[in-house]
């Protein structure tokens, strides 16, 4: 029996006493003031060294640099911190250890995205957070960080024992077992209540699927969440849009209140944030049961079959297309992904990802035939070479599972985009059209993609 090492996070709801809320947010208020003042430092210094150039002196004769990484600004901070932060003993050094780990992530982030270090889109330089719009978040790596025995208190640093609001005994029956180990814990206000997440290092037996041989294809959409290639189909619930009536009449209410206003300093009236709350407690419901149900379906596909095939969908390019990017966005095609990513890990199965380029929705699963062309308002196909007629979404998903037996093997890259064009005829055929911006005509990328 193999056990697997992996991290894994652990989150609980809690509900901590007035004075308790008192000092989780006096802890992320302090983290937010240490981001705020290591980000000041390093910016003053880089404006002072690019006005130094602009008077034409010679890098020699510059202001010195300053360094942004971790430790760097953890010197500067103990040095600086008796005269802009006296009251710096009333919280925890983590606080201020988060606010600061922050910042050097994000000016390395924005350095390595400056000098093509870092792929995807260009990362922006870090902004302050303010107070009243900044999340309150802070993260503990050291100190007393534990489950008690009651399985209803956790313990955090400075903060002392706070009691849960649902039972801990997931990982408490871990941690008895030496199964697991806490590396850190990040608290949170979201939704109007506090949480708090562990990340531990949890050994996990590795599982076998019930159907270790199985290979089933998912091609993801948006009239259904997902089709198997089995023929079963998913429906798509669309939370966002059933909840949007809900959600306009609680948006008008807000609009009607005295909210912020930044240009004279207004602060939001006490009915201004009954009626904000009441806003956002809609975007959390819906947010909550797309993931309950994305959880679902992923945990079942993982301990049912021994193969997945899905996609590797472009959803930066699907999202482009204003009359589709709200179902798309709502159908969460990226948490799918992920999650199946590490859920065959864990339950012993495998995650195939086809090109993509690869024509799903053009090809035949019967004789391999692809179509030139393929509209999305075109549900049904009929392949002209061998007559076969079924739902566009299920030819789909038997291309996609029998790919995996044509291959036999993973993507060289992982994302499953090491080649431009998938192979056989559809290089042949769809090189003799012309490109077209993505979404036209509905061959590229939506098509490939099924944004159904």
């Amino acid at each position: 029996m193999s056990i697997n090492v992996v991290h894994q996070a652990y989150r609980f709801a809690l509900d901590p006493t007035p004075a308790q809320e008192r000092d989780l947010a006096s802890h992320c208020g302090a983290a937010r003031f240490a981001y705020n003042w290591a980000l000041a430092v390093v910016k003053a210094n880089l404006d002072q060294r690019q006005a130094e150039r602009s008077y034409n002196t010679g890098e020699d004769a510059l202001t010195p640099v300053l360094g942004w990484s971790l430790p760097a600004l953890r010197r500067l901070w103990n040095q600086a911190k008796p005269q802009v932060a006296p009251w710096w003993r009333e919280c925890s050094k983590e606080a201020f250890n988060t606010g600061l780990e922050r910042v050097a992530r994000g000016l390395k982030n924005w350095s390595d995205s400056r000098n093509g270090k870092r792929a995807g889109r260009k990362m922006g330089f870090p902004r302050f957070k303010s107070k009243r719009r900044a999340g309150l978040s802070c993260r503990f790596t050291t100190g007393t960080i534990r489950v008690e025995p009651d399985r209803h208190h956790v313990t955090l640093p400075r903060v002392g024992s706070i009691k849960t609001h649902e039972s801990t005994r997931k990982l408490a029956r871990r941690i008895e077992a030496g199964t697991a180990r806490i590396l850190s814990a990040t608290v949170r206000f979201s939704a109007g209540r506090w949480s708090v997440s562990f990340t531990c290092e949890v050994q996990r037996t590795q599982r076998t699927p019930a159907h270790p041989d199985s290979v089933i294809g998912v091609d993801l959409g948006v009239n259904h969440l997902a089709v198997l290639s089995s023929g079963e189909m998913i429906a798509n619930p669309k939370h966002l849009k059933q909840a949007l009536r809900k959600l306009r009449r609680t948006s008008r209410a807000l609009s009607r209140k005295t909210g912020p206003d930044r240009r004279t300093g207004a602060r939001p009236s006490r009915r201004w944030h009954k009626a904000n709350q009441a806003r956002n407690k809609v975007h959390h419901q819906v947010v909550g049961l797309r993931r309950d149900g994305i959880h679902k379906l992923t945990t079942r596909l993982a301990r049912g079959h021994g193969v997945i095939v899905v996609e590797d969908l472009n959803v930066a390019g699907m999202l482009r297309n204003r009359k589709l990017a709200r179902s798309i966005a709502d159908a969460g095609f990226a948490e799918i992904r992920r999650q199946l990513d590490y859920k065959t890990l864990w339950n012993g199965g495998q995650l195939h990802v086809a090109d993509r380029w690869y024509p799903s929705s053009k090809a035949c699963s019967g004789c391999g035939e692809v179509k030139a062309k393929l509209p999305l308002q075109v549900r049904t196909f009929t392949c002209t070479a061998c007559g076969l007629t079924l739902d566009r979404d299920h030819n789909a998903a038997l291309n996609l599972k029998q790919q995996v037996a044509r291959s036999g093997r993973e993507t060289v890259n992982g994302r499953g985009a090491d080649r431009k064009t998938g192979p056989g005829p559809a290089g042949g055929r769809e090189a003799l059209i012309p490109h077209q911006k993505s979404g036209q005509d509905g061959n590229r990328p939506l098509a490939t993609a099924d944004c159904k």
